[in-house]
């Protein structure tokens, strides 16, 4: 029976079976003989990803054409790769396309592999989440402050950018997470709050997650990042960037695609910065093709157990509404929808997307080396759309009543 007509009979068949009325149900059929096959259930399946990709695709065609996008994008539903594709340029000057395994700079979105890195190392049980950064780093003028302030953003800690603009003397220099230690011990600028006073989303709490990272492990973060996340998933096309070798910052960062902000009409490429010498808050590098496998590494548990991940997705402010959506570990906390994570990133002319709808078991990632482009409402929109949803004829129950 050709998929179009069958479908109908089996929803009228499921139809049918629901109705009490005499005469009209099935029950006079064995049970067996009108169960779906696996088999015909993953082709409907299918009809319906051949369905949502045709539709994202003309989505981000649009996307690309009327609102400049240029990057990449991945959607993924009940464990399905839906959809990716990329769009635009790697580099304008040379013209070399993107591709779904072009590494972009993830910027803000680093932080959810820094904090995995930290729940890995608290499974070795080589920290707790309630010890102070002090215990580590006894010279750090800041006492109280527990590795879970830091990771929910609410140590109170004033910015390491402000810092180093003021007191980082040779910017020419890259300036390392171990130097922005230094300059807190030195200078000890005012905390903007008291230890777990009050959510302050601070990019200090994430680089001081990435020292940690490195004086418990002995080796560079992005070391570590590659050998207990990036390696053991195969995300190949990922790396965190370290200067540490460099001598000087050069004049443009060479890794992945090139990132470029727009001065009016004319993309401009955006020159490599000291400030890229610190990693944990920004720096990680990945494509689409390697962020879907980080997706499912997380619904599967392939890193750390669940019981840890789930501390990764709790509210660590609940009780202050201020500020909207609430901050776990690396993720930012929906407020107004069940199970529901993402992260935004913005840096050197990059742009990037993560959104998590767990419940329904959606993910969309948007990655961009322009820093003009669509705004995450047309993601949400992709997110929040439940029209043909995988896996719903399966669910049926056809049983007779």
């Amino acid at each position: 029976m050709p998929l179009l007509v069958a479908l109908p009979v089996v929803l009228l068949l499921t139809m049918s079976t629901r109705s009490k009325a005499p005469g009209i149900g099935l029950s006079h059929i064995p049970e067996s003989n009108y169960q779906i096959p696996d088999k015909f259930i993953h082709s409907l399946d299918e009809d319906i990803i051949r369905a949502k990709a045709d539709q994202l695709n003309e989505t981000f065609e649009n996307l690309h054409k009327r609102n400049g996008f240029n990057g990449a994008v991945m959607y993924a539903e009940k464990g399905r790769l839906v959809y990716q594709k990329a769009f635009g340029r790697a580099n304008v000057s040379n013209n070399s396309p993107l591709s779904i395994h072009t590494p972009f700079e993830l910027a803000s979105v680093s932080k959810m592999f820094t904090a995995m890195s930290v729940m890995i190392l608290k499974e070795r049980n080589q920290l707790s989440f309630e010890d102070t950064i002090t215990k580590f780093f006894p010279d750090f003028p800041y006492p109280g402050i527990t590795l879970r302030n830091l990771l929910n953003h609410r140590s109170g800690l004033s910015r390491y950018m402000s810092l180093a603009h003021a007191n980082w003397q040779d910017k020419s220099i890259g300036m390392s997470n171990r130097d922005m230690l230094r300059l807190f011990i030195k200078h000890k600028p005012k905390p903007y709050y008291k230890p777990d006073q009050k959510f302050h989303y601070c990019n200090t709490n994430y680089a001081l997650l990435a020292c940690l990272v490195e004086k418990i492990s002995g080796m560079p973060f992005d070391r570590f990042v590659k050998m207990h996340i990036f390696r053991p998933l195969q995300m190949n096309d990922s790396f965190v960037y370290n200067m540490d070798e460099d001598s000087a910052v050069s004049f443009y960062l060479e890794a992945g695609a090139t990132g470029y902000h727009f001065r009016g009409w004319r993309k401009i490429r955006v020159r490599n910065s000291y400030l890229n010498a610190v990693m944990g808050d920004k720096g990680v590098f990945s494509s689409v093709a390697d962020m879907y496998k980080f997706d499912q590494a997380l619904y599967d548990q392939l890193l750390v157990s669940k019981e840890t991940l789930t501390e990764a997705f709790k509210k660590g402010s609940a009780d202050d509404k201020k500020y909207g959506d609430d901050y776990g570990f690396g993720w930012r906390i929906k407020s107004d929808m069940d199970s529901c994570v993402y992260h935004y990133g913005w840096w050197k002319g990059f742009r990037s997307f993560f959104i998590r709808d767990m419940k329904n078991q959606k993910t969309i990632v948007v990655l961009s080396n322009f820093d003009k482009g669509p705004g995450s409402s047309h993601f949400w929109k992709i997110i929040k759309n439940n029209e043909h949803e995988l896996g719903f004829i399966s669910k049926l129950d056809v049983s007779p009543f």
